[in-house]
């Protein structure tokens, strides 16, 4: 009975996996014929350099998701860390000039670590309030991610931060052996995470709790204790994606990336993150975050108005949800 139970499963996973990458291949080919420019190489390459950091905000939220929470405070996280280790750099090297762009490595480094450490402390406010204090994550992260754009807000005055050194520059716009090394990053990231998740007891354990949190104590699992590691690991992956996307635009600033959270919640839902928790995978976020981006590349390349991309967005989020609540309850 539970080898049939476990095989059922499997077949229900990799039917969803294949779903999905038609869904991927459907894209690529409608926005190939809709726009010739679509297929032109910078188009590709101009996406290994922008959707590592929308990834990684992604796998965020599917791991905050995997306990059947949610964290809206990754975009606050990401803006706060950017901005403190530019605040960094303009403090060491000057606002301007070859004092701020020929900082040595050492200092980009310790700007890295400030960055990380914000999304670090962030991560595990988050996870105290949620884990110990027992806030309902939705409301728990609406008002620190409030708080982290009023932070950022407080420190820029508003206008963004802008010039960082060479070194960080080459984050998020450097290439490795050819290849961008955002994406490198990003691919490294995800298959640690998904490592986390298939072979700790760490990963187990959030899989548990989310599927039955009853269960999970049954087991002894320490919930309080997983459930705040899960988010200082969302705050972690949010600073990365930080210090990515200053990097690759050359500034900082409390409202960059606002379009993101919903992207994220709907890559990760598209993947097939069960909102409610206790199922998710970093292969099907990476191959949902795939089929956005081509999509997201055509509606840029066709001159699609923002607030329509808003609306397509939206719905692409909602039909994806009652589709997979209509497929579960057909289950």
């Amino acid at each position: 009975m539970r080898s049939g139970l476990d095989m059922r499963r499997l077949v229900n996973r990799d039917a969803n996996m294949v779903q999905l990458l038609g869904l991927t291949v459907g894209i690529f080919l409608l926005m190939a014929m809709l726009n010739e420019k679509f297929l032109r190489a910078y188009n590709f390459e101009s996406i290994t350099y922008v959707a590592p950091e929308l990834g990684l905000l992604s796998i965020a939220m599917m791991l905050a998701m995997l306990t059947g929470g949610i964290d809206l405070s990754v975009i606050g996280i990401a803006n706060l860390s950017g901005i403190l280790a530019g605040l960094f750099f303009h403090a060491v090297g000057g606002a301007h000039g070859p004092g701020l762009t020929d900082l040595p490595l050492q200092m980009v480094a310790a700007g890295v670590l400030i960055a990380l450490g914000t999304g670090l402390l962030a991560g595990m406010l988050n996870g105290f309030l949620i884990a110990r204090a027992h806030i309902t994550p939705i409301l728990a992260t609406i008002g620190t991610g409030q708080v982290y754009v009023g932070l950022s807000l407080v420190l820029t005055g508003g206008p963004a931060i802008v010039g960082f050194p060479a070194w960080w520059d080459g984050i998020g716009n450097g290439k490795l052996f050819g290849i961008a090394l955002p994406l490198v990053l990003f691919v490294v990231i995800a298959a640690l995470v998904s490592l986390v998740l298939t072979r700790t007891p760490l990963g187990i354990n959030l899989c548990l709790i989310g599927t039955s949190p009853k269960a999970a104590t049954f087991a002894g699992v320490r919930m309080g204790r997983a459930i705040f590691l899960s988010y200082v690991a969302t705050g972690a992956l949010a600073s990365v994606a930080g210090i990515l996307l200053s990097g690759r635009t050359n500034a900082a600033k409390s409202d960059y990336g606002t379009s993101y959270l919903l992207q994220a919640v709907l890559i990760a839902v598209l993947g097939g993150t069960n909102p409610a928790g206790g199922r998710a995978t970093v292969l099907g976020v990476a191959v949902a975050l795939v089929a956005l981006m081509f999509l997201s590349s055509g509606f840029q390349l066709m001159r699609f108005s923002n607030f329509l991309v808003d609306f397509i967005w939206g719905a692409f989020l909602l039909l994806v949800i009652a589709g997979n609540a209509l497929r579960n309850r057909a289950r």
